[in-house]
Order: C-alpha cells, then structure tokens, then sequence
C-alpha cells in the first residue's frame, strides 16, 4: 500500500493546538476516505512568513 502524503502550506500564526487538531483532522479525514491506516498517512506542515505570501501582486504582510 502507498502511503498518502499531505502537503499544507500556510501563513505563520496558528498555535500549536490548532497545528495539531488540524493534523489530526486531515489524516481522520485520510483514512476515511482512502482506507490508509492513520500511521501511514504523512503530513507535511510549510509555514511562510507574511512577507513571502501574495496574493494579487500584494504581500500579506502588506494588508
């Protein structure tokens, strides 16, 4: 079986218990969906400064 790998990129800014909730979250989500067991789902958390997000031609940290 393959393992499911998750990619999240977000700004910086939520806490560790949103993190975490969130993870857990995703991979409930994973393995109803798909049938993979929770300890082979993997999820990769990118966390980005506001001044290396944009959207419109605008950097977040600029809003």
């Amino acid at each position: 079986m393959h393992m499911p790998l998750v990619h999240i990129d977000l700004i910086v800014g939520r806490t560790p218990e949103q993190l975490k909730g969130m993870v857990k979250d995703v991979t409930d989500a994973i393995v109803k969906n798909t049938g993979a067991p929770a300890e082979h789902v993997h999820v990769v958390l990118n966390e980005m400064e506001k001044e290396h997000y944009a959207v419109g031609g605008v950097l977040k940290s600029d809003e």
